[in-house]
């Protein structure tokens, strides 16, 4: 990571610890990785244990409309039509059901007989099928209490038209009506908007504007702020202050926009990551870089009002070249810096002459959580005090005096394991 990145991360960090009065200390951290799920290396029990391992708070997970409705359904409404095919959503969100592992379910792809036998992206000729769909969905998981509809709808290759106006009154309103009609207990989240328009869709700020015009329906407003240049544009800093795109950097903006069209609905950051170098020479940032965005990332979040929802992608790089290399492990299954940073993210928040404010979390489990904190001088650990407590939640503040230069770590009792040296600014 280069020092002035580092400094500036920093000094947004500290401009922002006003804001930790209003922190979204209900913020849920997450992962998607449908395809790691479905078909990874070992069983499914096993990669469920990697989750717990991680200690994730939510995963999502996508239920593909055309794959399990693929014939139409004679009775639409009812999940057990012997049309439908739920056979893998069964498997995923039962199995994570029975770890407790809450899911956020995204429903996507119009099957051929709901669009005039065209593709998956195109939107359904009648709104009324799907919403029959969603409403089957519902039924089928009355457990699952939040739901996204489509994937980044802004762009033609997930939607055509490629329409705010098409998504509101073909996907989004009928669905929430129908989610809402079979479980009142539930959330919606709508949007699922992509960070820029690329390949001629449409920017981010203009799709929630037209949605507003359209009446669209949600309780959360989703949105994917991966980076638009990410070997210089940190989770804090390096954003266009006058483009149209909202990345992570420009968070503020989706804020200022959703709070303008909807009012005070919630902010589900839905898909969030940075990709490897190795072994993408083209987008890819250091695997430590990589690591010390997902703790900023993570405190980002936090102290930011309406902000109920991070969800990092992927689990496992994927293997084909040209596929995504974000993930907490390699393809061969090796454990990135990012893994141990996402399962005990630290960052600096501030200093005061040599007084320095630390923020974190401890995430395996539940509930409050004892960890450590240390500095490594002449190579080995001293530790900063005794056992300490996070709270109920895991998160961890503390102040502590340290050097300029100084290599902090956090340590986890229980896991018997230490966090990613942190060096103080």
């Amino acid at each position: 990571m280069r020092l002035l990145g580092l400094v500036m991360v920093l000094a947004a960090l500290t401009a922002w610890t006003a804001s930790a009065a209003n922190a979204a200390s209900s913020v849920q951290y997450g992962v998607q990785d449908d395809a790691w799920l479905l078909h990874g290396p070992g069983t499914l029990d096993s990669r469920l244990d990697v989750l717990e391992r991680l200690g994730v708070d939510i995963v999502r997970f996508t239920v593909r409309w055309d794959q399990v409705a693929s014939d139409r359904p004679a009775d639409p409404r009812n999940d057990a039509d012997p049309a439908y095919a739920w056979r893998n959503a069964d498997l995923v969100l039962r199995a994570l059901h029975r770890r407790g592992i809450p899911a956020v379910v995204t429903l996507l792809g119009t099957p051929a007989w709901a669009n005039g036998g065209r593709s998956f992206n195109s939107a359904p000729t009648d709104p009324r099928s799907f919403g029959n769909f969603a409403y089957a969905a519902a039924q089928r998981y009355p457990w699952i209490t939040a739901w996204t509809i489509w994937n980044e709808p802004n762009q033609p290759r997930w939607l055509q038209p490629t329409s705010a106006s098409v998504y509101v009154t073909k996907l989004l309103n009928p669905a929430y009506a129908q989610i809402h009609a079979a479980s009142p207990r539930v959330e919606v989240g709508g949007g699922m908007t992509a960070p820029r328009s690329t390949g001629g869709g449409v920017s981010p700020v203009s799709w929630i504007r037209a949605m507003a015009r359209s009446k669209a329906r949600l309780d959360a407003y989703a949105h994917h702020p991966y980076p638009s240049q990410p070997q210089s544009e940190s989770p804090w800093t390096g954003g266009c202050a006058h483009c149209l795109t909202i990345t992570m950097a420009e968070l503020e903006r989706l804020l200022t926009e959703v709070r303008e069209s909807f009012g005070p609905v919630r902010i589900w950051l839905t898909e969030y990551g940075y990709q490897t170098d190795p072994p993408d020479l083209l987008l890819g940032v250091p695997p430590a870089t990589q690591a010390a965005y997902v703790a900023t990332s993570a405190r980002r979040v936090y102290v930011a009002p309406q902000v109920d929802m991070l969800i990092y992608y992927l689990v496992y790089d994927d293997a084909a070249p040209e596929g995504w290399q974000s993930g907490f492990f390699t393809a061969n299954g090796t454990a990135k810096p990012s893994y141990t940073a996402f399962r005990f993210p630290l960052v600096q928040v501030s200093r005061t002459g040599d007084r320095v404010a630390l923020w974190g979390q401890i995430r395996p489990r539940s509930g409050s959580q004892r960890y450590r904190l240390g500095a490594y001088r002449d190579g080995k650990v001293t530790w900063l005090g005794g056992i300490r407590s996070t709270d109920s939640r895991g998160f961890l503040s503390a102040s502590v005096r340290l050097r300029r230069g100084s290599l902090v770590v956090v340590y986890s009792p229980r896991d018997d394991a230490f966090g990613l040296t942190l060096r103080i600014t």
